[in-house]
């Protein structure tokens, strides 16, 4: 007989056996990296923008969703039949209860080796401090000349001619063609950095760019001499490999990474629009400056022309004329004011003297009465008969002898 427990376990609903699930695949970090190789079958693009396939071998089958952000990054077209390595994040979709890959990146299948050799180079090349920030170099603001190593026969060189043309056609463009795939490219690109290096006097930046491509398309910019070539340049280097999404070696090694070759002409150069506003605006502030300045300079000179006036011999001449002039008139004026005080005194006098004046007694009826010698006979007992004597009236003389004598008491 077979015994039972005393209690029975809780059982789980579906849905909380589905989110436990979930949750130890979630939890399980191999699962939430992983890349899975399987060939394309069912594959949906639905209207929203998300992708929805299927990866098979000979013996499984997984599910696999890209979310549209992501789906709208990946440059791979991707078709049914087609091999891929796919990388993503396990997880279970609770309402179908299957768990499937949630796909954040695809390559072409083949590519883990060459993936696999590009980090082992880089380790190996940042071992050696050939991607130290601090070897970055600034681009100059203004370059005159611009190095281009590229493919003459590529779009990417027209699309970078045209950006420098629109963008800054100042400078001077010199072209140091090389292929950039296959086995030739890594020595001749190598070659074209050199060569630009060695020009008397060098360009002034070098751009090194290409279009996009598979990983073996672009795998001649992840070859050591050219990573070599590009961290010993004397002269920066912006590189403008691939698309946005593509990195090769020679982006770290390179002063500045640009996600296009269009994006590097960009980043190289001034835009002609903005150097145009910005030599407005400086010659805004130097027409203010000017004025300012102008101004006190005219302020200035006023000050120095006003100091100069005050002690110029001519202005130091009209004062002095100006004080001469108000000392002859207050000389003129005190000798007024004296001539007409002593005209004043003078007056005074002529009166006093016109009031004792003997003949002004005349006219009051007096008389004068005079000896033959002109001298006065003023008393009566002065007089001697028959003595001559002249009378002198107001009006006239008369002549007369004197015949008597008559005393008063």
């Amino acid at each position: 007989m077979m015994a039972l427990p005393l209690f029975q376990p809780s059982s789980l609903s579906v849905s909380g056996l589905t989110r436990y699930l979930r949750e130890l695949l979630e939890a399980d970090a191999i699962l939430q990296d992983v890349w899975v190789q399987g060939e394309i079958s069912n594959f949906t693009r639905a209207s929203s923008g998300h992708v929805y396939l299927t990866l098979k071998d000979a013996y499984a089958a997984l599910k696999c969703v890209i979310w549209r952000t992501t789906a709208l990054r990946i440059r791979i077209p991707l078709q049914n039949g087609m091999a891929v390595e796919a990388h993503g994040a396990i997880g279970l979709y609770e309402r179908d209860g299957a768990y499937q890959l949630y796909i954040d990146a695809v390559r072409p299948a083949g590519e883990g080796y060459l993936y696999q050799e590009f980090l082992r180079l880089k380790a190996r090349l940042e071992a050696d401090g050939l991607f130290e920030e601090s070897r970055k170099r600034p681009l100059p603001a203004l370059p005159q000349r611009i190095g281009l190593v590229t493919s003459p026969t590529g779009a990417a060189l027209q699309d970078m001619l045209n950006t420098l043309a629109r963008r800054y056609p100042l400078a001077d463009v010199l072209l140091a063609p090389s292929p950039v795939q296959g086995d030739e490219a890594p020595p001749r690109l190598v070659a074209a950095i050199q060569s630009l290096n060695r020009l008397s006097p060098p360009p002034d930046v070098i751009i090194l760019a290409r279009g996009g491509g598979s990983i073996e398309d672009l795998w001649a910019f992840n070859d050591e001499s050219v990573v070599r070539a590009v961290a010993a340049s004397a002269v920066p280097i912006v590189t403008g490999v691939g698309h946005e999404t593509d990195v090769t070696l020679v982006d770290f090694a390179a002063d500045l990474r640009a996600p296009t070759p269009t994006g590097a002409a960009a980043l190289a150069t001034p835009d002609r629009a903005d150097l145009i506003i910005g030599l407005e605006r400086l010659q805004n502030r130097l027409v203010s400056a000017a004025v300012i300045r102008l101004g006190e300079l005219r302020a200035e000179q006023a000050l120095l022309q006003s100091r100069l006036l005050r002690h110029s011999p001519e202005r130091n001449l009209l004062d002095e004329a100006q004080r001469l002039d108000a000392a002859q008139l207050r000389l003129k004026r005190a000798a007024q004011v004296h001539l007409s005080m002593q005209r004043a005194a003078l007056d005074g006098l002529s009166a006093r003297l016109k009031a004792l004046n003997p003949l002004e007694v005349l006219q009051r009826g007096y008389a004068l009465v005079q000896r033959p010698d002109g001298s006065l006979l003023t008393r009566a007992a002065n007089a001697l008969p028959p003595e001559p004597v002249q009378i002198r009236l107001a009006d006239g003389t008369l002549t007369a002898n004197i015949t008597h004598v008559e005393q008063t008491s």
